[in-house]
């Protein structure tokens, strides 16, 4: 039997590849909106960062994701993403 091929994607911040399971994907909406997308399969502009706090921290302090997403991403939306580490 094939085996399934694990879909890979990179962060944004590190240029790691990683499974698609090991990453938050974080979307632009067309409304101009900025989510974390945990199911993966939200309409919009997406970027993939590593589940790390480190990384995500370093991403909120180069504003990283606000230029690659080119638009300014509250506080709020970093918080949501370190809460979701801890879950």
């Amino acid at each position: 039997m094939k085996e399934k091929k694990i879909p890979l994607r990179s962060c944004v911040i590190t240029r790691e590849k990683f499974p698609k399971k090991e990453l938050l994907r974080v979307v632009r909406t067309p409304e101009g909106e900025v989510k974390l997308d945990l199911t993966g399969k939200m309409n919009g502009h997406g970027a993939y960062i590593k589940k790390d706090k480190d990384v995500i921290e370093k991403a909120m302090k180069n504003k990283a994701l606000d230029k690659y997403l080119e638009t300014t991403i509250s506080e709020d939306v970093y918080q949501e993403m370190i809460n979701s580490l801890e879950v």
